[in-house]
């Protein structure tokens, strides 16, 4: 069923409850003259309120109302914060080059304003020392503690072990950040033209693709 108001000549009641162009309530008058005054204003007839007895009826552009509708829910879309977790593995014996590059992983998701689950895989007889992966889960949170907070404590998990980052940031907030961190870069490469037009165009890139990244709502796993 349609979800359409009824506006102008679709309207079959004798009276309704006027408001005018600007909110200002007229009262009660004929569907005629309400009709006649919509013509006079050059604007249309719209049923706001089919419930009401008699139903309320405001003049109004109803193209451009739809328009502005349409924009709104489109930039509340474009808005609307979804809760992502990504996924880091580490092992308990990690060599510190690894376990810089794993970390670094970790703070730009927690930047993004996404929680992030940490996996200790434990192979071999690495798994009668789980205090390893306890440690090293430890380690991490004490080194992203400026950007996130121990969501869920280190648990074991068959031969694994988990435990949940969660950001300080909101997702609205990164979201935001990025937006603006991009509209900075764009304006920066625009008022220094002798700059390397590739430079520019790679920092522009690199914020719109980090942007891109913020927003997608799907579970990713980091092996790298």
């Amino acid at each position: 069923m349609s979800t359409e108001p009824r506006i102008n000549d679709r309207i079959r009641v004798p009276e309704v409850r006027l408001v005018g162009p600007s909110g200002e309530q007229v009262g009660i008058v004929p569907l005629a003259k309400a009709l006649e005054l919509a013509q006079e204003y050059d604007l249309d007839l719209v049923e706001v309120a089919a419930s009401a007895r008699p139903p309320v009826c405001k003049l109004m552009d109803y193209g451009k109302f739809k328009y502005e509708s349409a924009m709104k829910a489109r930039e509340a879309r474009k808005n609307q914060a979804h809760t992502v977790i990504k996924e880091m593995k580490l092992r308990p014996k990690i060599d510190p080059h690894d376990y810089d590059t794993k970390k670094g992983h970790v703070v730009r998701f927690l930047k993004q304003g996404d929680k992030v689950k940490i996996t200790i895989m434990f192979r071999g007889r690495e798994q009668s020392r789980p205090e390893l992966g306890y440690r090293l889960l430890q380690r991490l949170a004490e080194d992203v503690a400026d950007l996130g907070f121990v969501e869920s404590n280190p648990k074991q998990d068959g031969r694994n072990m988990i435990m949940v980052l969660g950001p300080h940031k909101k997702k609205t907030e990164a979201m935001a950040e990025a937006r603006e961190a991009q509209a900075a870069r764009k304006a920066e490469a625009k008022a220094n033209p002798g700059k390397s037009q590739n430079a520019a165009e790679a920092e522009v890139d690199g914020d719109a693709e980090a942007t891109e990244a913020v927003e997608a709502p799907a579970e990713a796993h980091a092996d790298a």
